[in-house]
């Protein structure tokens, strides 16, 4: 929560202007619910959905878009499988950003060994 905000600005740096008709979500779980949360999603166009602790969505017809939520976790638990990456023992940040971009050629790698074969 403490980083959501520069988390925002961040992003509102990135991305293009908001067309008028073009809305931003943003799908959050319980530990973003809160008025100042809110707010900060409000200033900055975001329409909030936050979840609580339990709570079914609500039943809708076909879905156009596949659910995005989670593609963060997913591929953090991917990286977190090598286990030299969970632990940072490298001195040098090159070294550690290295390690990483290693991780991540080998996890592309094989998600397209997989698809194709």
């Amino acid at each position: 929560m403490r980083l959501l905000v520069p988390t925002l600005d961040c992003l509102v740096c990135r991305r293009p202007p908001p067309r008028p008709y073009h809305r931003q979500h943003f799908c959050a779980d319980k530990g973003y619910s809160g008025q100042p949360a809110a707010t900060a999603l409000r200033a900055r166009a975001y329409v909030p959905h936050v979840r609580q602790r339990g709570e079914r969505p609500p039943p809708r017809a076909r879905r156009r878009h596949p659910a995005r939520r989670w593609v963060v976790e997913r591929t953090l638990s991917w990286l977190n499988r090598f286990r030299k990456l969970l632990v940072r023992y490298e001195k040098r940040a090159r070294s550690y950003e290295g390690l990483l971009e290693l991780a991540c050629a080998l996890i592309v790698y094989r998600r397209v060994i997989v698809i194709h074969g």
